[in-house]
């Protein structure tokens, strides 16, 4: 038979088109592939008799052998169930001739679930800490102050707490009275400035101490709330600096300098001068920078109250002075600390009959 023969060309073609799709991989076992062409690789499980290299002789009809390869193709489908899966699909994918025409009619398939991002796990809109730490408390959402007291047993008091801070102090309502002046000793100090995660707060190292109630309480830190957390006479403010000291038998002393919008506060220069803008980076401030003095009013009287902590774990035993008279900021220092922080401010607490001393 003439070499460019109709059947001679199908089984060139139809060879062809096995060997680029591997169906001759497929045949492998098959005795109809000891027919190949002289072309293809070598087939080890041909007969002996026939080398799997061989041509096929002269007097074999093309048309007999693509018959019998049609057949065995036929053989192996239905015996091996061979499918082409592209993805993770679970079901039996498309035969490969009809995959695009029976795509748009094909039944929904399973595919294996997603597995849940650690991410997700923690609650939204709060980002793990860093080592997988749960996410801290905050001033809203599922962290925020109604919610601290489930986040831990030890915040139990924000919740549970009788004397809690901060409150809303109604002069009609207190203890009018003398009351022991606040004495303050402040010295040039050193200290440096944190951000961390909640407020700007700057540690002090130095004397800079308190006497009152006869303790004297050492400052440790100052750190500011926006808004103010107190309210005096049913006004709020517009910030509020704490002032935190501790005395030697381990006892809380907070003063409270409520600031209002105004002139330019020289302390506040200094320590935004040096803020840090991420949580938990530390800025040491230069030698004898801190002056408290240019945080505090002329007037010192104050309202005074047993209550605690703003932030958990709420502990209470906190000794107060809310001091009447605000200091002022500008509205650009301001401006500043509420880009940071729109709003870092616990709710006001109930009293809950506690008495609060008016310092005449």
């Amino acid at each position: 038979m003439p070499p460019h023969s109709a059947p001679a060309t199908a089984l060139r073609t139809l060879l062809a088109a096995l060997w680029a799709c591997g169906a001759a991989t497929a045949l492998a076992n098959d005795p109809a592939a000891s027919h190949a062409p002289a072309s293809a690789p070598p087939v080890a499980s041909a007969p002996a008799a026939q080398p799997a290299h061989a041509a096929p002789p002269a007097s074999s009809h093309p048309q007999a052998v693509v018959d019998r390869i049609k057949a065995a193709i036929e053989s192996r489908q239905t015996q091996g169930k061979v499918h082409v899966v592209v993805g993770e699909s679970a079901g039996p994918a498309p035969h490969a001739a009809t995959a695009q025409s029976a795509a748009a009619h094909a039944q929904p398939h399973k595919t294996r679930p997603h597995k849940t991002p650690a991410a997700s796990t923690h609650a939204p809109g709060h980002a793990p800490a860093a080592g997988g730490h749960e996410a801290h408390w905050s001033y809203a959402g599922p962290q925020g102050p109604e919610h601290w007291a489930e986040m831990k047993p030890e915040f139990g008091a924000c919740a549970t707490g009788q004397r809690q801070s901060p409150v809303h102090i109604d002069e009609a309502g207190t203890l009018q009275g003398p009351a022991e002046a606040l004495i303050f000793n402040h010295p040039p100090s050193n200290g440096s400035v944190i951000n961390n995660g909640h407020t700007i707060q700057v540690d002090l190292d130095g004397g800079n101490t308190l006497t009152v109630r006869g303790s004297t309480y050492k400052l440790l830190q100052f750190h500011f709330h926006h808004p103010a957390e107190e309210k005096m006479n049913y006004k709020g403010f517009a910030m509020v600096a704490h002032l935190v000291h501790k005395n030697d038998q381990g006892q809380l002393a907070v003063v409270a300098v409520l600031i209002d919008p105004g002139a330019v506060n020289d302390l506040v220069r200094k320590v935004w001068t040096h803020m840090p803008l991420d949580a938990g980076d530390r800025v040491p401030l230069p030698a004898g920078l801190i002056d408290m003095k240019e945080l505090l009013p002329q007037d010192q009287r104050y309202y005074q109250f047993m209550g605690s902590l703003t932030t958990p774990p709420c502990t209470e035993g906190v000794l107060w002075m809310v001091l009447k008279q605000p200091m002022t900021v500008s509205r650009d220092q301001l401006k500043l600390f509420a880009r940071l922080f729109p709003m870092n401010a616990r709710p006001v607490q109930a009293l809950n009959g506690r008495v609060v001393r008016e310092a005449q």
